[in-house]
């Protein structure tokens, strides 16, 4: 093939694919720089139905796309040239596939001539996703005779993106040189109207049947709990409750459920579990028959060792995406339906039987609630120092409605669980809790705030800044208004609770890893606001101030041997709590 006729065709290529992604209700492709990708970067930069957000590291760009798709609620794409760039979005894949959020790789590769020769920038990018991916291929170089393919193969690899349960598929584009595409024929390709090849995502229900002989069996029930874990669908709060309410059962609801906060949540709603199945007189004392769990595994440990405790349970596990989210191998029953359909269908087939005023059971829960609540509230609160406990049973006060709080891993999302109980205020309450990693947290924050999540305040350990302050280059590059409120233990806080602690000889060396940086420069760098937050007065001023726009850095310095204490004043004053209230020893009917 001569140039020109060559050029021709690469231009009817890129095209395809950004009008395919466009069609198939693509709206935001996040570059990075390089050569290889040349083609695909000038086709989706000049399509006028595309937003493009530039990245310098792909890693960060990865988890910029992850936050930028759960805020969409729709698939991103993310583009990148060949060799290692491909390699750094690995851990953003991963967390796409265990979080199930839509993501679609572009990556630009050699022709396969060039590759396992020795050609420079050029590894073997095919299926270097392993089996995190929905799906993968690697497309043929550009050619006339393929069009038809290409565009149906972009139409799928969108529908396989979002159908449940959703996730990250991998198109792998090798081009040859020269790959600067022909722009006027470009600005001709990309105005033309173009029909999306559409992949309608199915929504899985049972028979009615199915629902109401489990509505019968559930009915026999006096003793049962609604698990609510992490990244449940959104709305399902609200259809959850009305189930509750028929079963008199309470929910033990998850900050990142999205069941915690809004107008939905009531007594039956419960957030302080964490501090109150602590208490070993409890959870080995109320046993429930039946436990419906509905998102991911809890991030409370307690509740993992409470249902472990249990193992003759009854466990009914219900996912729309048809995954397999059950660590404990407990689970004896798995139901893959659309969670919102069987909330509805079954709170309606329940509804003959609906019991009416607290079950003993139920009293007892809200009751230990209530308790464990009192604990927070008098004890946390009331310390004027600053503490980590004390931040997360303040924000719930502080945070105006509709705001999004992105938490981090390790300390702050159970701090988070312990201590922000329900609020009838809207809040969002996210984290990346597939992997549970530290990487990538600053990108997914900003790329929530990208995709229109405002106010966003993120709330990140110290090692969680420096694994990505590269991310912050985003809210330069696209002036991105966003808080961090930033937990400085130096080092590795969390642990400090596990039994590694023990191993003082080596422990500050591999565990604790102090650091001693000052953040304050590396605010400059990326002209956030910095505050040093000395008392609480501080941090809520800061705070307020920072929802005028712009990147704003809060520092709040606490230690860690200091925060093992403050954690563990805590426990024992729950535990005399729930003895003062007199929770029945043995639960009837």
């Amino acid at each position: 093939m001569d140039s020109t006729a060559h050029v021709t065709t690469l231009t009817r290529w890129v095209a395809t694919i950004a009008q395919g992604l466009a069609a198939g209700g693509v709206r935001d492709v996040v570059v990075c720089p390089g050569s290889r990708s040349t083609p695909l970067a000038l086709a989706v930069a000049r399509s006028p139905h595309l937003r493009v957000w530039m990245h310098i590291d792909e890693r960060s760009a990865g988890f910029f796309a992850l936050g930028l798709a759960r805020a969409r609620s729709a698939p991103v794409a993310v583009l990148c040239t060949s060799g290692t760039a491909v390699a750094n979005l690995l851990p953003a894949v991963v967390e796409a596939n265990l979080a199930r959020v839509p993501l679609l790789l572009l990556t630009a590769d050699r022709p396969h001539e060039l590759r396992d020769n020795g050609a420079p920038q050029t590894i073997d990018q095919v299926g270097i996703f392993g089996r995190n991916p929905r799906w993968s291929v690697d497309l043929p170089t550009p050619q006339d005779e393929a069009l038809p393919y290409l565009r149906a193969t972009i139409g799928r690899a969108i529908g396989v993106a979002r159908s449940a349960p959703a996730g990250p598929v991998h198109l792998n584009l090798p081009f040859r040189e020269p790959l600067v595409p022909d722009r006027a024929l470009l600005a001709n390709l990309l105005a033309e109207p173009v029909a999306p090849v559409s992949v309608m995502p199915s929504r899985r229900m049972v028979s009615a049947t199915e629902i109401a002989t489990l509505a019968t069996s559930l009915a026999e029930y006096r003793r049962g709990l609604i698990i609510a874990g992490p990244d449940c669908p959104p709305d399902l709060g609200p259809l959850l409750v009305r189930l509750a309410h028929r079963l008199r059962f309470p929910i033990l609801a998850d900050p990142l459920s999205g069941v915690r906060y809004g107008s939905h949540t009531d007594e039956l709603v419960l957030g302080a579990y964490d501090a109150f199945l602590r208490d070993e007189h409890f959870a080995a004392t109320y046993v429930p028959e039946v436990v419906l769990r509905f998102g991911a595994m809890p991030t409370s440990k307690p509740v993992l060792l409470y249902l472990q405790r249990h193992p003759q349970v009854r466990q009914i596990v219900i996912d729309g995406g048809a995954g397999w989210r059950e660590p404990t191998s407990l689970a004896n029953e798995h139901v893959p339906v659309d969670e919102h359909w069987f909330c509805l269908a079954l709170a309606d087939a329940l509804a003959s039987s609906q019991r009416e005023g607290p079950t003993l059971w139920l009293r007892a829960w809200l009751t230990a609630e209530q308790a464990a609540r009192s604990v927070i509230q008098d004890h946390v609160l009331s310390q004027t120092a600053i503490s980590e406990p004390g931040l997360f049973a303040r924000l719930g006060e502080w945070l105006p409605a509709g705001t999004t709080l992105f938490v981090g891993n390790s300390m702050p999302v159970r701090d988070c669980d312990s201590f922000l109980g329900p609020r009838t205020a809207p809040l969002t309450i996210l984290g990346n809790r597939g992997a549970n990693g530290i990487d990538g947290l600053v990108s997914t924050g900003l790329g929530l705030a990208a995709g229109g999540a405002a106010p966003l305040v993120m709330a990140l350990g110290d090692l969680s800044l420096l694994h990505d302050s590269n991310g912050l280059l985003a809210a330069r590059f696209h002036n991105i208004n966003a808080t961090i409120i930033l937990i400085n233990n130096d080092g590795g806080g969390i642990f400090s609770f596990l039994p590694q602690a023990s191993e003082t000889d080596q422990f500050e060396l591999l565990f604790g890893t102090p650091h001693g940086i000052d953040f304050a420069p590396l605010a400059a760098l990326h002209n956030a606001q910095y505050t040093l937050a000395t008392d609480w007065s501080v941090v809520h001023t800061a705070l307020t101030a920072s929802f005028a726009g712009g990147l704003h850095l809060i520092e709040i310095r606490t230690r860690r041997d200091q925060n093992v204490i403050d954690h563990r004043r805590i426990w024992p004053l729950v535990s005399a709590a729930l003895s003062r209230a007199g929770v029945v020893e043995r639960i009837g009917a």
